[in-house]
């Protein structure tokens, strides 16, 4: 006689505004003057919860909170008496309501994944048949003039960080000058790539990568906006540094087009564009398919949900770098409990169950609520 599968009913979720302060952060598409987060936990009948927290970017994703928080509650009604434990048909249903919106459905997705694994009795790199690597953050630094730049480049590597990450994408020649300095500061022996964020044509993309191929810069990502995706093959051979896909990819077919039009050497997964972890594993594995190593990166999110990242990290192989800094680019609170712990630039995390991070009761106890 045939069991029946275990459900988990979903009787409500708790959604909350989840502000972080913090220190001006500047790319080429904008400044951003605290982390726009929104944090969820889906309650089930079990007596448990799950966690999940998105961070909104409007000048990339085309979220704010404010539309995150509005959506949550759209999605917290359609959850309300459905089965937790199935995540494919949860996350089903958010499509079917609404297209796009991946930064709130990133939130959602990751509740899920914490119920599931939370049920199994794991740790989520366990529960996705993960294992533990070391993993190494690179360090950003926000656009500014050439000189504080460098002198940002210098602190850093005093701290003992060992790969920078440098926004640029205002003006190709000053984008040049800010590498160049930036390197004769702190010697040949840290790693540089850089990001445009979008922020060049063509022209000053090529412009400024030949002027960067002197410079030992590891890779670009995203040099172009994506409406000149059709340009990338292009500037592929033109470029002398590797070009990492952002913006281009959010879900699998997006990775499938950039990779089989010869558009990319890598690409970037990022929770608030897939819509979170079950589109991120798509992602990787297209990627590990056709050889195209893939990097873990994200918004601004706190530790909660940079915990759930590096459960994905040592869950997938083909993740070979990691842009794992979010909450150490300004944020002057930590809103989380549990979690991710930094030894220097090296995440680790412990055994807890699920995802193993929780938001703290008396940050929360400051933040507008909604329960649906």
């Amino acid at each position: 006689m045939a069991t029946e599968k275990t459900q988990l009913k979903i009787t409500h979720i708790d959604i909350y505004r989840f502000s972080i302060e913090m220190e001006p952060f500047t790319i080429a598409t904008g400044t951003m003057n605290y982390a726009q987060n929104t944090f969820i936990r889906v309650h089930t009948d079990a007596g448990f919860y799950g966690v999940g927290e998105c961070s909104a970017f409007p000048m990339i994703v085309g979220e704010t909170q404010d539309t995150c928080l509005i959506m949550a509650r759209e999605f917290a009604k359609l959850w309300t008496g459905k089965d937790a434990l199935d995540i494919p048909a949860r996350l089903q249903q958010l499509h079917d309501f609404t297209a796009g919106n991946t930064t709130i459905k990133s939130g959602f997705d990751m509740a899920l994944y914490d119920i599931a694994s939370k049920h199994a009795g794991l740790p989520l790199y366990q529960y996705l048949g993960g294992s533990k690597r070391e993993t190494e953050s690179d360090i950003t630094i926000g656009i500014s003039t050439p000189e504080i730049m460098a002198q940002k480049a210098i602190a850093f590597k005093n701290t003992g960080a060992y790969i920078l990450k440098v926004k640029l994408g205002k003006n190709a020649l000053e984008d040049v000058e800010r590498i160049k300095q930036i390197r004769h500061a702190v010697g040949s022996d840290m790693k540089i790539r850089v990001d445009a964020n979008q922020g060049w044509s063509l022209d000053d993309a090529v412009i400024a990568l030949n002027g960067l191929g002197e410079l030992d810069v590891e890779f670009c990502e995203q040099p172009m906006r994506t409406w000149y995706n059709d340009r990338l093959p292009e500037l592929m051979k033109l470029s002398p540094v590797k070009i990492m896909a952002d913006e281009s990819v959010y879900n699998h077919h997006d990775a499938r087009m950039q990779i089989q039009s010869g558009s990319c050497h890598y690409i970037n997964i990022k929770l608030a564009k897939s819509g979170g972890l079950y589109e991120a594993k798509k992602i990787h594995d297209v990627a590990a398919e056709n050889g195209v190593a893939c990097m873990m990166g994200g918004m601004l999110e706190s530790r909660i949900a940079l915990s759930a990242k590096l459960h994905f990290v040592y869950a997938s192989p083909n993740i070979h770098f990691y842009d794992m800094d979010t909450c150490m680019l300004g944020h002057l609170e930590d809103p989380c409990t549990g979690g991710v712990t930094y030894d220097g630039y090296k995440l680790n995390i412990d055994d807890a169950i699920g995802i193993g991070a929780d938001a703290d009761e008396a940050f929360l106890a400051k933040c507008e609520r909604w329960t649906v």
